[in-house]
């Protein structure tokens, strides 16, 4: 350890230059790792704040919830059988504020359930956002499809669904805006094994969360993005310290050759790497957080300490392997050979 802190403070600047290319990396991966999440928030928190359980929709709909339409007889037997079960449907539609400005909205109607708003006839819950928008509790909004006003009862805390905040009404006022008696979905919560229901398809939340075409989508591309990163850090790694080690073919010849172990020189290269990635995840982490807290309200970021905790364990695994995987060269070193070539 003593050779590998040493090395480090005679190459300084080497080590400082690879810190500071994976510290950018690992910063640059925590932040699009946090867009990743603000933006799934954003897209589907109602959903994602679901506990686990099993989501129902009709075969025919096929995996599309819109097109879903469960017969009210086959709602009533899934309903009265699980307890904390709740049909539910979500349609995407407009407010308009006394003033006449038009706001994007996602109406969600549910059975008597705690994991859904309920509200009255005439009467209408929606996303905090809104408020941050203007509308107060007590103000009469309107909808083109919707004969009468709904009245602001109360504001709820991220509840989206694709971008746009939730707006709760009441099942008789849905099922009059858009002329329909069925729901769309049946939610089972806590159900690992799915029912057996004619003529329904079963999805778990991540399944379910999957048919959503916009989160899948975003989802995908950024999380490529972050694997993408992770993976060029290990690169990163593997060419620094096969480098490093070329150039040190006649230092390892020398140390071998007085008898130290080839173990002991993984050791010494492994040690850099950590004192290294350590640093840099470190700051990085700080800055993110830092970046997490000062973030504009309108931008759509969120970093939880799971996943910061997590993609720092992948960073450190990938840094070994990398730093590993060039330093197989050591174990064929020859001391008479590496010392005939010299130390570069």
């Amino acid at each position: 350890m003593n050779i590998a802190f040493k090395e480090m403070k005679k190459n300084k600047m080497r080590f400082v230059i690879l810190g500071s290319i994976v510290f950018l990396v690992s910063l640059l991966t925590f932040i699009i790792s946090g867009l990743a999440n603000g933006l799934s928030q954003d897209n589907a928190a109602l959903i994602k704040d679901l506990p686990n359980g099993q989501f129902y929709m009709t075969k025919d709909a096929e995996e599309t919830f819109n097109l879903s339409r469960i017969d009210n007889s086959i709602q009533d037997k899934m309903l009265q059988k699980q307890k904390d079960a709740a049909a539910f449907s979500i349609q995407m539609g407009f407010l308009n504020d006394s003033a006449g400005k038009q706001r994007s909205v996602a109406f969600v109607t549910s059975t008597d359930s705690k994991y859904f708003q309920q509200v009255k006839k005439g009467e209408i819950v929606l996303d905090r956002s809104l408020e941050e928008e203007g509308i107060k509790i007590g103000d009469a909004l309107t909808n083109n499809q919707f004969n009468n006003k709904f009245i602001v009862k109360g504001f709820v805390e991220q509840s989206k669904y694709s971008h746009a905040p939730v707006a709760y009404i009441s099942m008789d006022d849905y099922k009059g805006m858009y002329r329909v008696n069925e729901m769309q979905l049946i939610f089972i919560p806590g159900g690992d094994s799915p029912q057996v229901a004619a003529g329904l398809e079963s999805f778990s939340k991540k399944q379910f969360l999957n048919t959503i075409s916009s989160y899948k989508a975003e989802q995908m591309s950024l999380n490529m993005i972050v694997w993408f990163l992770v993976v060029i850090s290990g690169m990163l790694f593997a060419i620094f310290f096969y480098m490093m080690n070329v150039q040190k073919m006649g230092l390892y010849g020398i140390l071998k050759a007085i008898g130290l172990k080839t173990s002991a020189l993984f050791k010494m290269m492994w040690t850099q790497m950590v004192f290294i990635t350590v640093i840099a995840i470190g700051l990085s982490v700080a800055l993110s957080q830092v970046f997490n807290m000062i973030a504009p309200k309108g931008m759509p970021f969120h970093l939880p300490a799971e996943t910061t905790v997590q993609l720092s364990i992948v960073f450190l695994i990938i840094g070994f392997i990398g730093a590993t995987l060039s330093g197989m060269q050591i174990k064929k070193v020859e001391p008479l050979q590496a010392i005939q070539q010299g130390e570069v």
